[in-house]
């Protein structure tokens, strides 16, 4: 299990262009992360991008947005993120916006295999339709809209289909791991981060503390080392 522990440049030496990732140092509480910047420096792009936040110029994601590496993101806010609204408007990135307890449910159904399900939302009449702006294009119009969504009355209340999310890699922020791969997070880390190892296909960790197995309480761990696919420390 020892195998695990690699350089943050190598934890990311086969994200593709195209690849799917979902990053959980989007914003607030999660700063710089060093597999984020590895994967800056990697060159790879056109990456599609899953984040809880994307708020804050200069942290998470911005390396990535800044030079061009994301084609489209999924996030429940892009708050005061001045780059990523000149990016949206200017025909350079798509941004999907959605729901925090949208984005947690349809992460727990790709975990789980659930393709799609009936999720309530107070604007169904809106996704009924679909038409909301995901891209526009280099001349201000739009070029890319929300497809129309199925919408149904359940017990009286409007529910519409979701679609589950799954990627190819999940890169999370730990607080404590060990050589196995068991994880704990702190604070706003633990949100997501949990879900993003469930629905990944390879899950890619950076942990600020490597502890020994023993040193971790079993009731304490958030992510299990049978879920991680490579460990790296912060500043390696």
């Amino acid at each position: 299990m020892d195998g695990l522990m690699v350089t943050a440049a190598a934890a990311v030496v086969d994200v593709r262009t195209g690849s799917s990732i979902a990053v959980g140092f989007g914003g607030t509480g999660s700063g710089d992360s060093r597999l984020v910047q590895a994967l800056h420096d990697s060159g790879v792009g056109d990456l599609r991008i899953v984040s809880d936040y994307s708020e804050l110029v200069g942290w998470g994601l911005d390396p990535l947005i800044l030079d061009g590496q994301v084609r489209r993101i999924i996030a429940q806010d892009v708050g005061d993120n001045t780059e990523i609204g000149r990016k949206y408007l200017g025909g350079e990135l798509e941004v999907e916006l959605t729901s925090h307890d949208t984005l947690v449910q349809r992460l727990r159904a790709g975990a789980r295999g659930v393709r799609a399900f009936y999720a309530p939302e107070a604007s169904a009449r809106q996704a009924s339709v679909g038409d909301r702006p995901w891209k526009h294009d280099t001349a201000g119009g739009v070029s890319v809209v929300s497809p129309r969504k199925d919408v149904r009355k359940i017990c009286g209340a409007s529910y519409i289909l979701e679609r589950g999310i799954t990627t190819d890699f999940a890169l999370i922020r730990a607080w404590k791991g060990d050589r196995h791969g068991n994880l704990i997070y702190r604070e706003s880390d633990r949100e997501l981060n949990s879900l993003f190892a469930l629905s990944s296909r390879v899950t890619i960790a950076e942990v600020e503390e490597l502890v020994e197995p023993e040193d971790l309480d079993p009731d304490s761990v958030h992510t299990p080392g049978a879920l991680v696919h490579r460990l790296t420390v912060r500043g390696s």
